[in-house]
Parts: structure tokens; sequence; C-alpha cells
């Protein structure tokens, strides 16, 4: 019963945090972008791999969950 509990809070700590994390660097490339126009390619590009890193970090938790779900 724990480890359910236990996979639960770390879902949901990874799923707040990942998406905070997302909507901040999402707001501020919309604000580089609104700054500077010229440069907005190589903003978004830089935006697209900091939200795949993010990403990778919520199915790390997802994979640890798993894993205290079905531990004995």
């Amino acid at each position: 019963m724990l480890n359910y509990i236990g996979a639960a809070i770390i879902m949901a700590a990874a799923v707040i945090g990942v998406g905070f994390g997302m909507c901040f660097a999402t707001s501020k490339a919309i604000d580089a972008s609104a700054r500077q126009p010229e440069a907005s390619s190589k903003i978004q590009t830089i935006l697209l791999l900091g939200c795949a890193l993010a990403e990778s970090t919520a199915i790390y938790a997802f994979v640890v969950s798993l894993i205290l779900a079905t531990a004995k």
C-alpha cells in the first residue's frame, strides 16, 4: 500500500514541477521573441531542447514510480 502512495507522490511532484518549468520557459521564450524577433528561431530551438529535457525528467519519474508500485 505504501508503495502506491510513494509512487503517486513522486508522479505528482514530477508533473507539477515539469508543468511549472515548461510554462515558465515558454513565457520567457515568448518575452524574448517579442523583444528580439530576429532571434526567434534560435530561441525556439533552445526552448524545444529545454522542453524535451523537462519531459525526460517526467519520464524518469514515471519509471521510478512504476518500479515503486511493482516492488514487493
